[in-house]
């Protein structure tokens, strides 16, 4: 019997640790492969790949993000050869499962829950006389009826085993994610997520799962990234798992994990602080909401001066980037109550923030009483919310207008010091930079093209000299900053109109060349010779003092020389700068 387990995953850097996880416990009874592919992949190609593998049974599993692409493969698949047994598995079919298998006549089995056991034994009886009455957790057909088992009790989990043994997935390791988990389940309730619905948390024996990791990095993984829904739960575990891999990391493999900051001791962030190499640990800590109301009507218990307290330590101390996460849409939280949360997390200043929309999961107390916020949301996956009693369908529009600049302009890390100096000189707040923003950027109809890096700049110039004409020329002094700052080699023509003449960049580079100390003792110290100076630096005006900022952050009156070097070796930019009248002096 050959048996073939598929997915597609959300991009190709994505692997499946679920279709892993199957195949190792299907061993050695079952030989099991995997074929692994993207949403973007048509799926006439998917449906011509897994043919020639010859399959007699292909299991797919199924997410929000790929459940309308698998469909259409499945339907494919079943007209090309009705012979072809067909099993489903995964969250989005483990919950209204008599729906699934009655609106999918393609799809001969279904597997609910926990997969690992049932997979294996639904295999067996396969093989054996398809008699499936005795498989727990299954969803079959019986002359026309369909029928569903009750899931089995939880595995032990200190049984499984190691997923991360196939000697084919290891020429990929360094390409792509890694996912781990050393628990399952979630000791919260919140009534949007899935993880509420499995009470208690179990964990993985820990011993094996360090020696999973030492193999993982061994051949060459580079990013793991632990799926435990709140691996900080038990701190003496974290702080174990913590310690274990600080001391047996190798150079660049980054881990990431899932945290509930407000639970986090300072005397454990304090540790990683003092003891963590800086990158070697990335943090995703789910915020969604700093209303009390919304988050009491969510079952969400969170202390939201204590979460600031963890993430704000962690920021000081420089070695943990932090990514948060907000939701748009949760009960009660209108759009002035959602600028708040935003503005709320944004003072933070994390290096990530992502800005999510409510998805009515099947199978979460929030979708089965959708109605007593008046919920309106998407039939098809992955089930957004449209709008609800206090969020019209116009304010999510006005939202996702904010999310679309955020990941350009904050999240990328393109323009630090512009954002900033915008944020605290120009708009009352965040949210009304990236709403305001968002909104000419969407009217503008830039949404539906595409764009180079200098059009990021050229845009928000445009806007800020449309709607705030007299802050815009400041603005452009950082943005070239922020432009010139983050190249690594010597930018062949920036997107501005060169405010200096070819006599005058000459005439400065000359009294930089004759007095190197104008630009600082640092710069004076690299003795940069004039070839130096002509091809790897580029130099530039701006209208305020950059030697302040670039000291010590304070925006002061005054136009300033910014010079930028490339180091053509290290592939890295050193910014300098000097008063105007400073260099014109040492000319004159």
């Amino acid at each position: 019997m050959n048996v073939v387990l598929s997915t597609l995953n959300a991009k190709y850097i994505h692997t499946s640790l679920a279709l892993r996880c199957l195949k190792a416990h299907a061993q050695p009874d079952f030989d099991v492969a995997i074929a692994e592919y993207t949403i973007k992949d048509p799926a006439m190609n998917v449906v011509t790949d897994l043919f020639r593998m010859k399959p007699d049974v292909v299991g797919f599993s199924c997410y929000i993000w790929n459940i309308e692409e698998t469909i259409k493969i499945m339907k494919m698949m079943k007209k090309i050869d009705p012979s072809l047994i067909i099993v489903l598995g995964g969250p989005e079919v483990t919950y209204d499962t008599r729906e699934w298998m009655e609106s999918i006549p393609e799809a001969d089995y279904i597997v609910i829950g926990e997969g690992e056991e049932t997979f294996k034994q639904f295999l067996t009886a396969l093989q054996s006389d398809k008699n499936m009455k005795n498989v727990s957790g299954i969803a079959y057909r019986n002359h026309g009826e369909v029928l569903i088992n009750p899931q089995r009790n939880k595995i032990n989990l200190a049984e499984l085993a190691s997923p991360f043994r196939f000697e084919e997935d290891i020429p990929h390791l360094s390409k792509r994610v890694t996912y781990i988990e050393t628990s399952r389940g979630c000791p919260f309730s919140c009534q949007f997520c899935l993880s509420s619905i499995e009470v208690g948390v179990r964990y993985f024996d820990r011993e094996k799962v360090k020696d999973d990791i030492r193999y993982l990095m061994q051949n060459g993984a580079k990013t793991i990234k632990f799926v435990d829904r709140t691996f900080n739960i038990s701190r003496s575990y974290a702080m174990e798992m913590f310690q274990f891999l600080i001391d047996e990391h190798m150079p660049g493999t980054v881990f990431q994990f899932e945290i509930t900051a407000d639970i986090m001791r300072p005397e454990v962030i304090q540790f990683l602080n003092d003891n963590a190499p800086k990158g070697l640990f990335r943090f995703e800590i789910g915020v969604q909401s700093t209303n009390d109301a919304t988050n009491d009507l969510v079952m969400r218990r969170q202390n939201f001066s204590k979460l600031t307290r963890t993430v704000t330590m962690v920021k000081e101390g420089g070695k943990i980037d932090q990514h948060l996460d907000l939701i748009a849409g949760l009960p009660e939280e209108d759009y002035t109550s959602f600028k708040k949360t935003f503005n709320d997390v944004f003072e933070m200043r994390p290096e990530e923030l992502q800005l999510g929309f409510l998805k009515m999961l099947r199978g979460t107390g929030l979708r089965l009483r959708a109605a007593d916020h008046d919920y309106v949301y998407m039939d098809h996956s992955p089930y957004e919310i449209l709008k609800n009693n206090v969020l019209s369908f116009e304010d999510i529009v006005k939202i996702k207008q904010v999310e679309d600049v955020l990941e350009k302009y904050w999240n990328d890390h393109r323009m630090d010091a512009t954002v900033e100096f915008l944020i605290k000189n120009v708009f009352e707040t965040p949210f009304d930079f990236f709403q305001q923003f968002g909104t000419y950027w969407d009217e503008q109809g830039w949404v539906r093209i595409g764009h180079q890096l200098e059009d990021l700049f050229k845009r928000l110039y445009e806007f800020l000299s449309v709607h705030h004409k007299e802050q815009a020329d400041l603005a452009e002094g950082f943005m070239k900053y922020d432009y010139l700052s983050s190249q690594k080699h010597k930018p062949r023509k920036p997107w501005w109109n060169d405010m200096l003449t070819k006599s005058e960049r000459s005439t400065i580079y000359q009294a930089i060349l004759s007095q190197p100390s104008l630009l600082g003792k640092e710069f004076e110290e690299k003795a940069f010779t004039e070839k130096d100076l002509y091809k790897h630096t580029i130099l530039d005006k701006v209208p305020f003092d950059m030697d302040a900022f670039l000291r010590n952050g304070e925006v002061l009156p005054g136009e300033s020389i910014l010079l930028v070097h490339y180091d053509p070796v290290t592939r890295t930019a050193s910014s300098y700068a000097a008063q105007e009248n400073g260099l014109h002096n040492k000319v004159s």
